[in-house]
């Protein structure tokens, strides 16, 4: 004879399944327009190049670029997470867009300084660029270039961003970071230092967008970067919210995780990258140097498994995808953010199932006061007074 807390627990159960399947269902993906997936009959091209363990990845639309080229979107991962299969569905859109996406392998994970990170990263974005500078299937248009980070990649993005022109790598009209994270407090502390942005050119637009999960981080991160990008002006700054809807089923949840979207057919193991040149046996190889950064963290370690099992969902082509295309369009035709801010579609989220609206979009032209005072510690707190002085 069944216990009353296993009937219970039956019951519960069953009341959460009969719930679940009336609940109404999140917007499904837009067949055309920002957010849709372009081109859904073309084959996607995955290309390794550079050498194993510093490859980077080039996907592009099969058959020859336009006579201008192709738009480019520079990639740029989170720490932990460099196979090009978690970022899968969102390369795929864009490649089916017409982007060509260059995807920098910038961190051999365990072996990877976060110091180095951003350094790896314009050396990878350089060879990747030379290597396709011949290839009339991958011609990139130069002047329609868009670098785009999460997480760690953000910091990495917005320094690519400011220091390309000195690297001889084309200077990005948008800077589009998600979630922002990993940054280096100052030069002692673990994470990616965020170099001197103050070069970014003054016509570049920035985008930062965070969630309203676990998003304390990332908000301090992405005014950092709106801030510190002091030659941008704020007509051409825009910083974005996304919020969570439990409303239907399943629930829209915007945590750090949630820009990833898992796509097998871009498992960066089964890309093959050219293989290393003969090592000539007279130099030996430079030796290893471990340093305890290079290690993942425990948090890190669980939100890797989180990027790893993402899957696309309403917040990806309504939130993420939508408004990198919009960005793109409105970047790459000298558009301030102050006339983005205002187009309806930005921050309109669609309806669920029953018709009841997603929750929208928060969209601000932000005001960028100065850095947050750090918080106290021991040594900066006065000790208290002894009783009966004043």
């Amino acid at each position: 004879m069944k216990s009353l807390g296993t009937v219970a627990a039956v019951c519960a159960v069953t009341l959460s399944l009969v719930v679940a399947a009336k609940a109404a269902a999140p917007p499904v993906q837009p067949i055309e327009g920002p957010g849709a997936n372009g081109d859904r009959s073309a084959t996607v091209v995955k290309r390794a190049v550079g050498r194993i363990g510093s490859a980077s990845y080039v996907f592009h639309k099969a058959g020859p670029a336009p006579a201008e080229g192709r738009p480019v979107a520079i990639v740029l991962h989170a720490w932990g997470a460099p196979n090009p299969q978690v970022y899968g569905a969102w390369i795929d859109h864009l490649a089916r867009k017409g982007f060509l996406v260059v995807f920098p392998r910038f961190q051999e994970v365990n072996r990877t300084r976060p110091a180095d990170a951003t350094a790896n990263a314009i050396k990878a974005a350089k060879a990747a660029f030379a290597e396709i500078a011949q290839d009339g299937d991958a011609k990139p248009d130069l002047n329609r270039v868009a670098v785009l980070g999460h997480l760690a990649g953000a910091p990495i993005a917005a320094t690519l961003a400011a220091e390309a022109a000195a690297e001889g790598l084309p200077v990005p009209k948008l800077v589009f970071v998600v979630m922002p994270g990993g940054i280096a407090s100052d030069a002692r502390s673990r994470g990616v230092p965020l170099k001197d942005l103050a070069a970014l050119p003054a016509q570049t637009l920035i985008v930062t967008m965070i969630g309203d999960r676990d998003a304390r981080a990332a908000d301090l991160a992405a005014r950092r970067i709106l801030r510190e990008a002091t030659s941008v002006p704020p007509e051409r700054k825009l910083f974005v919210r996304v919020l969570s809807d439990d409303h239907g089923f399943p629930a829209l949840t915007a945590t750090l995780a949630s820009p990833a979207g898992v796509d097998a057919a871009f498992d960066g193991g089964a890309i093959k990258a050219p293989p290393e040149p003969p090592r000539d046996p007279k130099q030996p190889p430079p030796p290893f140097r471990w340093s305890a950064d290079m290690a993942l963290t425990g948090e890190q370690t669980t939100l890797v498994a989180q990027l790893n099992n993402a899957r696309s969902d309403s917040l990806d082509y309504l939130a993420y995808w939508k408004t990198f295309d919009l960005a793109a369009t409105a970047a790459f035709a000298g558009t301030d953010a102050a006339t983005l801010k205002n187009n309806p579609r930005l921050s309109d989220m669609d309806r669920w199932a029953d018709g009841w609206p997603v929750k929208r979009l928060v969209v601000e032209i932000p005001r960028l006061g100065p850095a947050p005072k750090p918080a106290p510690t021991p040594e900066t707190v006065a000790a208290p007074r002894p009783a009966g002085r004043r």
